[in-house]
């Protein structure tokens, strides 16, 4: 008898499993995961959903079937593959985009293979299960203990931030950038005061410091490399982008 009424893929994770303790069955370096179906298109479609900006969270949390798994502890890196091969499963592997092209600034339709997107390269050694990583700042030079964040984290994140533009109507400077590193710093020059690191984020890190502290995490984390070749057809100029990540991203190109 089949265990579930629906079919399901074991995908790799870009992080092999190793940001997970032995006893979380993420260790594996693997996650199940259902194919969509009507239920996620429900998911998709639900303007409600997409208004409050927690569309794509929804969807992923009701791919993941593995059981044992809680999808809050699931990283970044491994969330970005399971979205991308449920967009594969779910509608293939040709993504139809309009882009503007950075070389001439027309709108371009281009068509992104994703089944040849690779996962980033890191050095597995650096990583562990801990959740604790250093960097020294170059200008500041104080040490900073950091941690990579979950989705979960990501739903508080945001929660955060959307309470504040409510609260201030939008009227203040976004503070996308200084949540998310308070929310990844642990530890200050030996200090792991949660008012201090808060103060320190806000009014004492140097531009150039959290530049290159983001910088490190990002080249740091295990993820996938979502970028693409394009090929601008005015100018034959070819140029790395970004593939645009978004609602959009699960749309196949009939619904365009």
């Amino acid at each position: 008898m089949a265990k579930y009424d629906f079919p399901t893929e074991v995908i790799d994770l870009p992080s092999k499993g190793k940001l997970y303790p032995e006893s979380n069955p993420l260790s594996k370096g693997t996650v199940e995961i259902k194919y969509m179906t009507a239920k996620e298109e429900d998911i998709l479609a639900s303007q409600n959903l997409i208004k409050k900006g927690v569309v794509l969270d929804k969807l992923f949390e009701s791919v993941v079937v593995d059981a044992g798994v809680d999808v809050g502890d699931i990283f970044i890196g491994d969330k970005n593959a399971i979205l991308l091969a449920t967009r594969i499963l779910g509608y293939g592997k040709d993504y139809q985009v309009e882009m503007t092209d950075p070389s001439s600034g027309e709108k371009q339709k281009v068509n992104i293979d994703l089944s040849k997107v690779q996962v980033k390269e890191v050095v597995e050694d650096t990583l562990n299960s801990e959740n604790r990583y250093e960097f020294d700042l170059p200008l500041g030079k104080k040490k900073i203990i950091f941690r990579l964040l979950t989705h979960k984290d990501e739903i508080d994140i945001n929660a955060e931030i959307q309470a504040l533009n409510r609260l201030t109507k939008g009227d203040v400077v976004s503070q996308d950038v200084t949540t998310r590193l308070r929310y990844m710093i642990q530890d200050v020059g030996g200090n792991e005061d949660r008012a201090y690191i808060n103060n320190f984020v806000k009014n004492s890190l140097l531009a150039r410091d959290s530049r290159a502290l983001r910088k490190y995490i990002q080249e740091f984390t295990p993820d996938l490399d979502l970028t693409f070749n394009f090929v601008s057809d005015v100018t034959g100029e070819q140029e790395a982008l970004d593939i645009p990540f978004g609602i959009g991203f699960f749309y196949p190109s009939e619904w365009l």
